[in-house]
């Protein structure tokens, strides 16, 4: 007899029925299981990467329609090489923003890393590996020095990049001198780095099939590893699903870039990258850290974090992601000149960032987001560029995407906050 008397309620064992968090995603159903997962997810506003995706694809119809030579394989070739630059600062901003701070240093930054490399380099005859790792340092100490002041003296990141912004440009017109340009010599690492193109046909589809072996191999591993710890992984059919659509994506970008002069070692790059950053991001403890610190700084600080190593360590990752793209944006137009790292490189990279899918809140997004919009942000301008529309305009609607992504972004806070998801 249940305790209490006869009618009092019987009590349930739980542990019968163990309660699965619908963010393993654990999908058991088949196709019904799927929808049930995705209709879960835009009810409680995980859109993920879905927004960028859609407005991507709607991009590319339109531009295609207007004009067939903007899906030609050689306008998607050189616009996988033109998004590199703005894509490895993009990177950087993606892990500041998922603290919930900014970054408005990154573009003088970039400029005054391709400034130091083309000085030394060009100007000085210093080995051009020498000058390479010297701007990398540089701006690994820019990040460092501005990471100090606003973790450990407390002022605002904006106010410290802000600064950072204008004195950061000033020391890049004193790097350059009196000439105010420095032309690269086009044979120097950097500009190989940029302009070298694997034309060999085996090369592209050789990368895209090691993509695909290296997703399918970690995805297994993974799935066998939460398998033996008894806790909720992915089944096999769902693997050999996504391991399909990526391959399918991985062997029509590499047939594209053969139609023209082959894989650009500059997306190479840039994608290994992305890789290498997410999986700092998603695979380990100081990822996770970043997340939780954006999620909650009261609650990471509680939980024994070193707040102040995270901050700092992170402006030194957009530090030097910065000069990273630097260096890739001056290979681009072979020269470190007075204009570096200005004009409307800062809010690209920073729209880049968000219309990719990070959170201005922080605590969520991934290195992919630089990716995807970067991609959004280069096919409007190379859409706009072959239609003959002035900068103006594309200026405008730039801006209208990024309110569009902002909007998103804040609708869907606002709705897992009402789901409990936040």
């Amino acid at each position: 007899m249940p305790k209490g008397g006869v009618n009092a309620p019987v009590e349930v064992a739980h542990d019968a029925t163990p309660a699965v968090d619908p963010r393993l995603i654990v999908q058991q159903g088949g196709i019904t299981g799927y929808l049930g997962e995705f209709k879960r997810r835009l009810g409680s506003g995980e859109l993920g990467s879905l927004p960028v995706i859609l407005a991507l694809i709607i991009i590319w119809a339109v531009f295609g329609s207007l004009d067939s030579s903007f899906l030609s394989a050689q306008n998607l070739s050189n616009l996988s090489q033109q998004i590199v630059g703005t894509g490895m600062i993009a990177i950087g901003v993606v892990f500041v923003l998922l603290l919930g701070e900014i970054d408005l240093s990154v573009g003088s930054v970039s400029g005054l890393c391709a400034a130091i490399f083309a000085v030394m380099n060009v100007t000085h005859g210093v080995n051009e590996w020498v000058a390479l790792i010297a701007a990398l340092a540089s701006g690994a100490i820019v990040g460092l020095i501005q990471g100090l002041f606003f973790a450990k003296v407390g002022v605002p990141a904006f106010v410290v990049t802000l600064a950072g912004n204008l004195a950061w440009n000033g020391l890049m017109l004193q790097v350059l001198g009196a000439s105010g340009t420095v032309n690269l010599s086009g044979k120097d690492i950097v500009s190989r780095l940029y302009t070298t193109i694997y034309g060999q046909t085996i090369v592209a589809y050789a990368v895209a099939a090691a993509g695909v072996l290296i997703y399918l191999a970690g995805a297994l591993f993974d799935a066998n590893r939460r398998r033996k710890a008894d806790v909720p992984y992915r089944p096999p059919a769902d693997i050999a699903l996504r391991t399909i659509a990526l391959a399918v994506v991985g062997f029509v970008v590499a047939y594209t870039l053969n139609q023209y002069k082959g894989l650009p070692l500059a997306l190479l790059i840039f994608l290994i990258f992305i890789v290498v950053l997410d999986f700092v991001l998603r695979r380990t403890a100081y990822g996770r850290q970043i997340f939780a610190l954006g999620g909650n700084i009261e609650g990471a600080r509680r939980a024994g974090l070193n707040v102040s190593w995270i901050r700092i360590s992170v402006f030194m990752i957009c530090s030097t992601m910065a000069a990273v793209g630097g260096l890739f944006l001056a290979a681009q137009i072979q020269s470190a000149s007075q204009t570096s790292g200005g004009g409307n490189l800062l809010m690209n990279c920073i729209a880049a960032a968000v219309i990719g899918g990070t959170s201005l809140f922080g605590g969520r997004g991934s290195a992919w987001s630089a990716l995807l919009g970067a991609l959004v942000i280069g096919s409007i301008q190379s859409g706009m560029n072959i239609l003959g529309v002035s900068n103006a305009i594309q200026f405008m609607i730039t801006g209208a995407v990024l309110l569009a992504a902002v909007v998103i972004d804040s609708l869907s806070r606002r709705t897992q906050k009402a789901a409990g998801r936040a």
